[in-house]
């Protein structure tokens, strides 16, 4: 009996100290599987600086990063490269984490921006700019911003009832997602040829052509907004028992609540402001990081990171499985992710969750 007990204690959470006193809890097998994604994130970054029509092994990529590249690699591997991975990189870690928070607070592994219009709002915003104002790469970013807060905000009007219900979140966001489909609709009809070429390139979802002027604002956007969010995460996994258990352990449910969605719709609205909508990713990386790690909780931190990694896969998909033909990576993700909806959707009906 003594064994099994050390054994079970040596399997939970390790507390972790920390200078000044302070410590932190630690589950050993969350710890591995972040640590083994970001081991997974770096490689894949290293071999997708490295692919493209003039391949450059990963050692050279290497050797290029820290500053002894040849001329010719140092242009391509800084100039054209880096740029479109770190914002694969940075995408996909902003949708992974906002997925995560959705379907912790609304406590439903379909809660994602994906399905409760979100994205859908920011693309909206993009296309009033781009169709009814003309507007430039800087306008639609700034479109795609403020069109995905307003929906945000008008789903969780619209979802408030003396606090927020889970499904009352998913059922308003996918009737908000419908009717905004629907304006999306309704503005291609009323684009112009290159207008609606340019606007359909943007719904797409693409990483082709970025640069530095997409990474440093979803670089400080998510700079700012990760800390805010793993800050909460301990009131997160207290509201997941339930609002009245949060209550009585001293969390301020809908300031909480309020704070994390504010911050995960920035989070959504960046990411879509610097690719366009990519879709699935959001809704897949938060359930997949939490079948690894094996926790009950948000894992926001591994989901972020599991996002980065399906997202460059995706990007590495896109540029290498389909021969010649390189696809967008929002066609992807669309076709990876609509498999995992359909599998996630059958899993929770066997499990009786739905």
């Amino acid at each position: 009996m003594p064994t099994k007990l050390r054994a079970g204690r040596a399997a939970g959470p390790r507390p972790l100290r920390l200078p000044a006193g302070l410590s932190l809890r630690v589950e050993r097998r969350a710890l591995a599987v972040g640590l083994l994604l970001a081991v997974a994130a770096l490689a894949l970054a290293v071999v997708l600086i490295g692919t493209g029509d003039f391949e450059i092994a990963p050692a050279d990529v290497v050797q290029t990063l820290l500053g002894n590249g040849t001329p010719a690699n140092d242009f391509i591997v800084n100039d054209l490269r880096l740029p479109r991975v770190l914002v694969a990189l940075l995408v996909g870690a902003a949708l992974g984490m906002s997925g995560a928070v959705f379907q912790s607070v609304s406590r439903n592994p379909l809660g994602s921006p994906d399905l409760l219009g979100f994205g859908y709002g920011s693309a909206v915003g993009a296309l009033v700019v781009i169709i009814v104002f003309h507007g430039g790469a800087t306008e639609v970013a700034l479109g795609a911003v403020i069109g995905g807060l307003i929906a945000g905000l008008g789903v969780y009007l619209l979802a408030y009832k003396q606090g927020i219900s889970g499904y009352r979140l998913v059922l308003v966001g996918i009737g908000a997602s419908a009717m905004l489909v629907a304006t999306i609709q309704y503005l291609l009809t009323k684009a112009q040829l290159v207008e609606a070429t340019r606007a359909m390139v943007w719904l797409t979802g693409s990483l082709a052509g970025r640069d530095w002027a997409q990474v440093w604002p979803l670089l400080a956007t998510c700079a700012v907004l990760f800390p805010l969010v793993l800050l909460q995460g301990r009131a997160l996994r207290i509201m997941e028992m339930g609002d009245d258990a949060a209550y009585a352990l001293g969390v301020r449910v809908e300031r909480t609540r309020m704070l994390l969605m504010v911050a995960a719709i920035l989070l959504t609205t960046a990411a879509s402001a610097a690719a366009g909508p990519i879709s699935f990713v959001a809704l897949a990386a938060p359930q997949l990081a939490r079948r690894l790690t094996r926790s009950p909780g948000a894992g926001l931190l591994t989901g972020a990171l599991m996002g980065a990694v399906l997202l460059m896969l995706s990007d590495w998909a896109s540029q290498r499985a389909f021969g010649a033909d390189q696809l967008p990576v929002g066609v992807v993700t669309g076709l990876v992710g609509g498999v995992y909806l359909l599998w996630l959707l059958v899993t929770e009906r066997k499990a009786g969750r739905i």
